[in-house]
Formats: structure tokens, sequence, C-alpha cells
């Protein structure tokens, strides 16, 4: 079985492509939407979704979320005494997600197509496929989110040579990209992005003007008094949503909160990550060599994307409002199971192209010398251009600064910079040469062969027919090693986690214990209802639990409602 997983940096979903068309799956707690945060308990037990979201708040150093950001990287982060890189964080998450849609297929799940952001480099692409292989299933296919939007939205119906621009504003990440249908092909024409611009930089924006407002330092607050004041200003930025104006009240640690904001301080307040996404959308346009007249849609994905400034965003750039009618949180997700299902042949569907595009330039440095006959080093000579349509195979020329050189170094990069000291060096390829031969007789023709699976060939050959030289650019620095990957699965497979029949359970646990810090009047009676279903849950009978459960889920709904 194939299944498609939308891996998001706040939420993730996964599901299938099946007769009625894309389904996806209830997690444990019957909800679509499975938190992307991971928490450890007292008993080193690991907890993945709602209950570790929660534990943010209660246990902020034995949780963490948005580890997507810290994807390709070798960030760790540590949850009690054992650290943890974004690839396993992500696996956990995976492993989840898995369980849930075992038990609503009933068979083993042995293959999925995940999404990323199309401005992912190779390096997060490469760790996003060590994910899935340290969650225990094959990842052959990547599809890049606003491809995977523009399939559940249907788009590859519409009429031949429509052009669409696919808006994706998730929790940590943006992404734009154009794309074109025609004759059952979904080509996409141009992407860009920022895979450090999302949800969580707004409410980084509403954090900073609520503290200053009410003179309080971020420092002045604990871990665990910061996680509070975030989640309500979590609800905040979902209320700005739907109404002008927006408030919280009530008191965290020894400092009071009365803040109140509305949509117009929101929108100055937010002005800058509008620029920031303004430069992207230009970008891709540009690249894509396209007026705003000459797209027939536009659509808006992500989480994020609900925000009023958002669409006048859109709104004041290209003339119209764009479309919205599939939910943003479940888009992405419902595009990666009808990619699932294409990859599975499923005879449903009718046969469908999806094209990609190198979302970065590749290149190498070269040295240069001006009128002056000065050399000027660490420049940077694109191969292929960014957007290039893949699989794509480019070439270029080089040779020696000296006479007599001994050898050629290729350093090969990926970025938009002129300087290679601000672009990603990827690896190098060291090329003999004839020292006996002048410099005009001693050239290298270096071919750049850049495939759908985001894998890199460099080719050096020098001329006239000399010895090639091969350098195969599968991994990138940060990035786990085969050796790395099976050791750090032997790890995860002696980790504990909670079963999911018992998630409703732990995740009622973890809800009662973030109000427990959240509201200090009702702390007496929350201990006592834990105490209380802590008991029911250790007499092990399933009929008094699910009793308990259902009565003390209600409980906790009131109380979360006068919040």
């Amino acid at each position: 079985m194939i299944v498609g997983i939308d891996l998001g940096t706040t939420h993730s979903l996964i599901g299938c492509y099946s007769e009625s068309g894309p389904r996806l799956f209830r997690n444990a707690l019957g909800e679509y939407l499975t938190p992307s945060a991971v928490s450890i308990d007292d008993n080193g037990h690991i907890i993945v979704g709602e209950a570790a979201r929660d534990r943010l708040v209660s246990h902020p150093n034995l949780s963490v979320a948005s580890f997507k950001r810290w994807m390709g990287t070798p960030r760790e982060t540590y949850l009690g005494d054992r650290a943890f890189r974004a690839e396993e964080l992500s696996a956990l998450v995976l492993r989840s997600l898995l369980a849930d849609a075992e038990s609503a297929l009933g068979e083993k799940v042995d293959e999925a197509v995940i999404s990323v952001p199309a401005y992912f480099s190779n390096a997060q692409r490469n760790a996003t496929r060590a994910a899935g292989e340290l969650a225990g299933i094959r990842v052959e296919r990547l599809i890049n989110e606003p491809t995977a939007a523009a399939l559940a939205y249907g788009l590859q119906e519409k009429p031949e040579g429509s052009r669409f621009l696919v808006f994706d504003l998730g929790g940590g990440t943006f992404d734009v990209s154009i794309l074109e249908m025609f004759e059952g092909i979904v080509e996409v024409h141009a992407s860009a992005g920022d895979n450090y611009l999302g949800g969580e930089d707004f409410l980084d924006l509403l954090q900073t003007a609520c503290l200053t407002d009410l003179k309080i330092r971020a420092g002045d607050l604990s871990p665990i008094e910061l996680a509070l004041l975030r989640r309500r200003l979590e609800i905040m930025k979902r209320e700005l949503s739907q109404q002008v104006e927006a408030r919280i009240e009530g008191k965290i640690g020894s400092h009071e909160l009365a803040w109140t904001i509305d949509q117009e301080r929101f929108q100055q307040l937010a002005e800058p990550l509008l620029q920031r996404m303004r430069t992207p959308l230009e970008r891709a346009m540009r690249d894509a060599r396209l007026h705003p007249d000459q797209l027939q849609e536009i659509v808006l994905v992500g989480g994020a994307s609900r925000m009023p400034l958002i669409s006048r965003l859109i709104a004041r750039m290209f003339g119209r409002l764009p479309l919205r009618h599939v939910n943003p949180d479940e888009a992405i997700a419902l595009g990666a199971c009808v990619a699932a299902g294409l990859k599975n042949r499923d005879a449903k569907l009718e046969e469908v192209i999806l094209t990609d595009v190198c979302p970065y330039t590749l290149g190498i440095q070269v040295a240069q010398r001006d009128a002056r006959g000065q050399t000027l080093g660490g420049l940077f000579s694109p191969i292929i251009q960014r957007n290039s349509v893949v699989p794509v195979s480019r070439e270029g020329t080089y040779g020696p600064m000296i006479e007599f050189q001994p050898k050629l170094v290729l350093k090969v990069y990926q970025g938009e910079n002129p300087m290679v000291a601000n672009n990603i060096l990827l690896g190098e390829l060291e090329i003999p040469l004839n020292p006996k031969l002048p410099i005009a007789a001693n050239q290298v023709v270096v071919r750049f062969t850049y495939d759908i699976n985001g894998v890199l060939q460099v080719e050096a050959t020098p001329q006239p027919g000399g010895t090639r030289y091969e350098l195969l650019l599968e991994q990138n620095p940060g990035t786990l090693g085969e050796q790395e990957i099976r050791a750090r699965l032997a790890a995860l497979s002696q980790l504990k986690i909670h079963p999911r029949s018992k998630q409703e359970n732990v995740a009622l646990l973890a809800r009662a214990e973030r109000l427990f810090e959240e509201n200090l009047s009702a702390r007496q009676l929350l201990q006592q209802w834990i105490v209380q279903f802590r008991q029911s849950v250790d007499s092990q009978d399933e009929q008094v639990i699910q009793e308990h459960r259902t009565r003390f889920g209600q409980a906790l709904d009131q109380l979360d409602a006068q919040l």
C-alpha cells in the first residue's frame, strides 16, 4: 500500500487514494490533523501529536515542535538526556501517522509519497527521505507542496494551457509555484519561497508587540510562562482572522495580562513579513516570464493563509481574489494522496505526468582577472540555472588560471549569490591537468546533470580526449549517511512509544496538565480530576475508563472555553 503524507511544520496528515478519491485517515483522537510535536514523559515514553503539543506548555524542556525548519542541518534537540535530529523527530511523527493509516486500512503500509516545500534544498529533501527510512517506509517519490495542492484542487482537469499560481503559507515555510496544465502534464514553470517564513513568524510579531506594550521582558518569563503566552497569542491570531479585534486577559506568573490588538495594527506589524513574501512572488512571475493577467487562478493553501492580510496582499498584487474552496489545512495532504494513486497506477486516475524544477542555481567556483590583471577569486559561475525543468543537463568549459597548472579543483555550489562565500558548498572534484600544456590547450568540459530525485551528477573531462572524472552528489553537508541512518534506526527502535490504543488517555492527561499551568483558580479541582482519571486508567477496566474519559473530556472542554 502506498500512502500520501503531508509532513508539515505545524500539523501532519496521512491518507491514500481510494475508490471514492483521495481519503484522509483520522488519528486516535478522531482528528485528521496530527500536531507535528514530540515529547517524552517521566517514564521515557515517546508522545506524539496533540498530547505532545499540550506538553509544550506543561513540560517545555521535554517537548519540541517546528523541527521541520531544521531538516537537512546537524542541529540536535535534547529531550531529557537524549539528543534527536530533525530527521528522527520527523520519523517519530511519521510512525504515529503510519499507525493511524494501518489501523484504518487493516494492512501494512510499506511506501509513501511525502510532500516537501518546493524551495527545499537537496539536503532538506534527502533528510525527508531519511526520516521515512527511519520510520520504516520506502520514500521513492517526493512531491512539491504547491504541485500537491494543484492536484487537490483538480487543476489538472482544467482547460489546456491553464496557468496557476499556488501560494502556500504553512507554519514554518512559504512557497510559491507557477504551474501550467497541458496534454496530461502538470508542468512547474517556476518556484520560489522562503524556508524560514511562516505562521510562527506572525506569532513572533504578536509576542514582541504584547511584551513591549505590557513592558515585560521575555527574559523575565520562564519557559513555561512563555509557552503559555504563545498559546494564548496563537488563539488571538486565529481570532483576528475572523473578527476585527482580539483581546487576552489573565495572569502569567506574576504578570497581569490585559492586551488588545486589531486587524489594522496587526497589518502594520506584519508589513515587513509581507514585503518578504512579495520578493518570491515577483521572482516566480519574473522567472516564468508571465504577467498577472496571464494567470487563470491563484490558489491559497497552508493554515497560515487564512489570515485576511494574505488575501489582501494577493488582491493588491494580482487584482483578484484567490481560490480557497479546499480546506487549506488538508489541500496538500489530499494532493499527496492523488500522487500516491498515480504512483500506484490506480485505474481510476488518468495518467498525469508531474514535472519539477531545480529550485536553486547550481554552479562552480571560479576566478577572473580584471582589466589591471589582478585575480578576483571566489566568484560563482552558474551551470544549471534555478527553475530549469528536470531532468536537466548543462555544461560549461573552464581552464586553469596560470601556465603549467598541475590540477583543477572544481568546487560545486548551490545558491543565487555571485560570491560563493554566500552560497552552499555541495562537494568538490579534483582534475589532474597536463602541466606541459599552455592554458588554451588545458581546458576542461564540466557537465552537470540533475534528476527528478534531486541527485546531481558532475562530470569533468579534460580536452582534448582526456579521462572523464565524476562526482555524484546524493549527500549534502549536514545530512545523514547510510551508516548513521542504520545506527539511528537501531536507537529509535529501542524507544518506548505509547500504543495507539492508549493515546486518548495520554492526550487527556496532557491537556489537563496544560490547563493546570494556565488556570490558577481551578488547580485544586484539576488535580482532583487528574488523580481520579489516573485511578480509572490503573483499573484497566475499559468500560470504566471510557465513561470517565468522556466526563473528564467534557469538563476540560468547559474549563478551556473559560480561558
